[in-house]
């Protein structure tokens, strides 16, 4: 049999905020809905566009980290594989959802953006936010890992609680 091969990658922004929820075993689950533009020319020649509503499934501490950290209309960069599964609802009806198990979610943009769930008040002399503070220019500047705060000469420190 031949070996298969099943890697989605989409990059859009969140339809509404991550919901979390958690197994009887205490593992951690979040699910979210990611809206993915596209444009075509029509027939006649005109620009059209179009939204695909992706759903999402994301396991384990990155779920929290969505949860915690993503809010809607925000851009996230999501790398995993596509699921079909099946349940029976309580009418009795088999249904079937299709949805991509998240194996990475990347948060795009800046920490300031509006309704991004960080605030200027948490930020910390360790946090990346401080760093961008500091006169860097833009979302693009070079991030230069030796100045944060706790950085060893070899640019391991230790254990750094990165939320991602």
């Amino acid at each position: 049999m031949a070996r298969g091969f099943n890697k989605v990658i989409l990059m859009g922004n969140l339809a509404r905020d991550p919901e979390i929820r958690y197994t009887v075993d205490k593992r951690a689950w979040a699910r979210f809905t990611i809206a993915v533009n596209r444009q075509w020319k029509g027939r006649n020649g005109e620009l059209q566009s179009s939204a695909d509503f992706i759903p999402i499934v994301v396991w384990g501490p990155q779920a929290e980290h969505c949860e915690r950290y993503l809010r809607k209309g925000q851009a996230v960069l999501v790398e995993g594989r596509l699921q079909v599964r099946n349940y029976e609802d309580k009418a009795g009806t088999r249904r079937y959802v299709t949805e991509v198990a998240a194996q990475s979610v990347n948060f795009v943009g800046s920490r300031r953006d509006e309704g991004s769930g960080f605030s200027k008040d948490s930020a910390s002399s360790n946090d990346l936010g401080s760093i961008r503070d500091k006169g860097f220019g833009g979302e693009d500047f070079p991030l230069d890992f030796s100045e944060m705060d706790g950085m060893n000469n070899d640019g391991d420190d230790g254990d750094a609680d990165i939320p991602f």
